[in-house]
């Protein structure tokens, strides 16, 4: 069986080959832009061969066998969703159409497209379902994120249903662990940045918003599940509904957990950061949960593995 992951080199990619490569009879296509750092990570995998592919052109995977996919490549820096906005938009849009192709053209047996919580705009919900939606304004530009990625999902249920792709939709919450880098600029690694390095936590905003999140080995098992046990044109919420808060009750957690580090509010510049308008989301997860995953690390103990894995790295 031969998987292809593409974003292999982020976050979630990463993971996703390596739980794939430890599956024996497996063999794992890491799909990246630039194979040198791909190289590094996985040398020591040697049922992992690295593909250069970058996603907004068509495949020339000749040669490679594919039976699963899981498309990882996305742009997820809120600055860049303001910043960038065309870009964005053209990722996920012209990257979701070539991966489509190529499994409709090698006739997977399953595809599963790593979407976000943000396509729900702002329901009124409680908690939200897969069927639960609410405004989101596509004359904002910050909008270029969750509006491509409702087309995107659009364009798979359309494959789906055309052609018999059997594509599957994942929609993640924020998602962290061992894994993230230092200065990847979402609000839980800036706070886990100022705890490690022991200084105040910094928030932009009141810290209203509240949403779910979830570990990421929680994330790549429900994506497992989703890929091989998931129905064709459904889309699945991934989230750990336990870890549902505000951003502030966030903050004031991790700065009771690991004191002198206090929370302290700084509006200024707060617009050019791109962040998503203030909402309160908590996602239902039993359309996922009858697929047989249950997510099972909270959210302090996600924040001390990756805070662990930033201390021991060199």
């Amino acid at each position: 069986m031969t998987v292809l992951v593409t974003g292999a080199s982020g976050l979630l990619g990463a993971a996703l080959v390596r739980s794939f490569a430890a599956d024996a009879g497996v063999e794992v296509l890491a799909a990246v832009r630039s194979p040198a750092r791909a190289e590094a990570m996985f040398e020591a995998l040697s049922n992992v061969r690295i593909v250069q592919w970058d996603v907004m052109r068509p495949a020339e995977l000749d040669g490679y066998g594919v039976d699963y996919i899981v498309h990882a490549a996305a742009e997820t820096g809120s600055r860049a969703f303001v910043e960038r906005p065309v870009e964005v938009i053209r990722t996920t849009v012209d990257g979701v159409v070539n991966v489509l192709d190529l499994a409709r053209a090698r006739k997977v047996r399953g595809l599963v497209f790593l979407s976000t919580m943000e396509v729900y705009g702002s329901p009124t919900a409680d908690p939200v379902t897969e069927l639960d939606y609410g405004y989101l304004d596509p004359a904002s530009v910050r909008s270029s994120y969750p509006e491509s990625k409702r087309l995107a999902e659009s364009l798979c249920v359309a494959h789906a249903r055309e052609y018999g792709v059997p594509v599957k939709i994942a929609r993640l919450t924020q998602t962290f662990g061992e894994g993230v880098r230092k200065g990847d600029g979402r609000v839980f690694a800036q706070f886990a940045e100022a705890v490690a390095a022991k200084r105040d936590i910094v928030l932009h905003t009141q810290g209203n918003t509240a949403r779910c999140y979830c570990y990421l080995g929680d994330a790549v098992e429900a994506i497992r599940a989703i890929l091989f046990r998931g129905q064709a044109g459904e889309a699945y919420n991934v989230a750990n509904p336990e870890t549902y808060c505000t951003i502030r009750e966030m903050a004031e957690m991790l700065a009771r957990r690991y004191p002198p580090v206090r929370v302290v509010v700084d509006l200024a510049g707060a617009a050019g950061r791109g962040y998503a308008p203030e909402f309160r989301m908590r996602l239902s997860v039993e359309k996922t949960r009858a697929l047989g995953w249950t997510p099972k690390v909270g959210l302090m103990e996600a924040f001390e593995r990756m805070i662990a894995y930033w201390r021991l790295e060199p």
